[in-house]
């Protein structure tokens, strides 16, 4: 094998490494947050994302990923770790109607792969609904942005691109994931940025009005 290829697979496996590093490292001020009572994470989602996660997860190793496991295999642990924080101090309930609908869907996905040993169709599936498990935290992120830590998914969000990158190339089936979580990541933190600059604008706006009626009144 030539020297190029194995510099390629090194620097691959760097890039995997790096994204799962990252992932570690964002989880800790998020669960710092938590146990502080600053950050309130959303029940469903959480407990959605790690049976997801988990589906997803082992589908990536069925289809061969190597060095975007990393960041897949933080992501799953993390999660569970957060659902399981969240029973305590978290908001929201656990599974409504909608909720029980998306495990059955989940549930099918892993049918299909069963059926036809194709683990494509459990991970296509888990994404689908993943996105739409997500929605609820993506919502909150920007009805309520302190109730979230922005860096926890800042830096998620850039352990995803090396997570993508990792791949080295253009398998839809191996980048589904990574994108995936690259598409949420990145719609929590601007939901959480157009949330602030709401609050913001709010906050000034209020403070006008009481400057307009001080005025009146003097």
């Amino acid at each position: 094998m030539s020297s190029e290829f194995f510099e390629t697979m090194t620097s691959l496996t760097i890039l995997g490494l790096l994204s799962g590093i990252l992932a570690t490292f964002a989880y800790i001020p998020y669960i710092l947050d938590i146990s502080r009572r600053r950050t309130r994470p959303q029940r469903a989602s959480w407990l959605i994302w790690s049976v997801l996660g988990t589906i997803a997860f082992f589908s990536q190793v069925y289809e061969g990923a190597s060095g975007s496991l990393w960041f897949a295999g933080v992501q799953v642990s993390g999660t569970v770790i957060i659902f399981c924080l969240s029973i305590r101090v978290g908001v929201g309930g656990y599974l409504k109607r909608s909720d029980y609908m998306i495990l059955a869907c989940a549930a099918a996905g892993l049918l299909l792969w069963y059926n036809t040993d194709n683990a494509a169709y459990a991970l296509a599936i888990t994404i689908s609904i993943s996105l739409l498990g997500g929605s609820a935290t993506v919502l909150k992120a920007y009805r309520d942005p302190g109730s979230e830590t922005m860096v926890t998914w800042a830096v998620s969000l850039i352990a995803s691109v090396c997570a993508m990158l990792s791949v080295g190339g253009l398998d839809p089936i191996l980048l589904a994931y990574p994108v995936y979580l690259f598409t949420l990541k990145g719609s929590i933190v601007l939901a959480m940025i157009l949330g602030r600059s709401r609050r913001r604008r709010t906050a000034w706006g209020q403070v006008e009005q009481d400057a307009k009626a001080t005025t009146a009144t003097a």
